[in-house]
């Protein structure tokens, strides 16, 4: 008999906070942290190169934190605990704040063109 898939844990927003606090503060161990700067080099800012070596690094990172709050050990836990994390942002400052923080984390400044020199008068 197969058994059934693993429900979505139904956290509250106290304890999204906790979770996502503890994600944030995985990417501060150093072993983390030198994985993080290893995969950002070998991408040199370069968004495709980001998406096929920083984003890996980084899903690893928190699954290792969210599995021990019920989510699958597998990609689809990370997605489902962003979308509780996207959930809850609207309701809580804190967690929007965080959730901005966890996002500077995995993305790269955006760089902006110099303001003048870049589009020609006409």
């Amino acid at each position: 008999m197969a058994s059934a898939p693993a429900q979505q844990p139904n956290l509250t927003v106290e304890q999204t906070r906790v979770v996502l606090s503890e994600v944030i503060q995985a990417f501060s161990v150093p072993e983390n942290a030198v994985r993080m700067e290893e995969a950002r080099e070998s991408a040199c800012n370069d968004m495709g190169k980001m998406l096929q070596l920083v984003l890996p690094v980084a899903t690893l990172i928190q699954q290792e934190v969210i599995k021990a709050y019920g989510f699958n050990n597998e990609g689809e836990g990370v997605l489902k605990f962003a979308r509780l994390v996207k959930m809850y942002e609207t309701q809580d400052p804190e967690i929007a704040a965080m959730s901005a923080k966890l996002k500077s984390l995995l993305l790269p400044p955006l760089s902006t063109p110099p303001i003048g020199g870049a589009i020609p008068a006409s």
